[in-house]
């Protein structure tokens, strides 16, 4: 039990220094889009935050699936 709360603070706080790392880095960030999501836009925002949030939510929602996929007889 504890081994899971600790694995899930380690993942949350990865991921926020991450965020913060990817704020600083679209500041100088020129070419910007619109993105369609279930037939509306969203506001312009830039390429390079678009990546990293979908990365940032591919790695929060993997640190969910355990580890042990194997199974012990």
């Amino acid at each position: 039990m504890f081994f899971s709360y600790r694995r899930i603070f380690f993942s949350i706080t990865y991921n926020l220094c991450l965020f913060f790392i990817l704020l600083v880095g679209i500041q100088n960030s020129s070419n910007k889009t619109k993105v369609s999501l279930f037939e509306m836009e969203t506001v312009q925002l830039p390429i390079s935050f678009i990546v990293g949030m979908s990365f940032l939510t591919g790695s929060i929602l993997g640190s969910f699936i355990p580890y042990n996929l194997t199974k012990k007889k």
